[in-house]
């Protein structure tokens, strides 16, 4: 199974900043140990897994509940 992703976020930037001001793709690089390829690799496991995880959820909800709404797997 592939490990959680952690980013190197100092405490003292989480709390006196925004994360706006927080270099995500840096983080996530760094996390990679600089490998672009395996940074990529890994986010598109995670957005595959979310897709799975969202699918999963909009089966369960009864559509009571979610007043009709539908997920959208993809970016529009």
């Amino acid at each position: 199974m592939a490990q959680q992703l952690v980013l190197d976020i100092p405490v003292e930037e989480s709390v006196t900043q925004s994360t706006a001001n927080v270099d995500l793709a840096a983080s996530v690089l760094k996390a990679h140990g600089g490998d672009a390829l395996a940074a990529i690799q890994s986010l598109l496991e995670d957005a595959d897994f979310l897709r799975d995880q969202l699918w999963i959820a909009s089966n369960l909800v009864s559509k009571g509940i979610s007043r009709g709404w539908q997920p959208k797997y993809e970016r529009t």
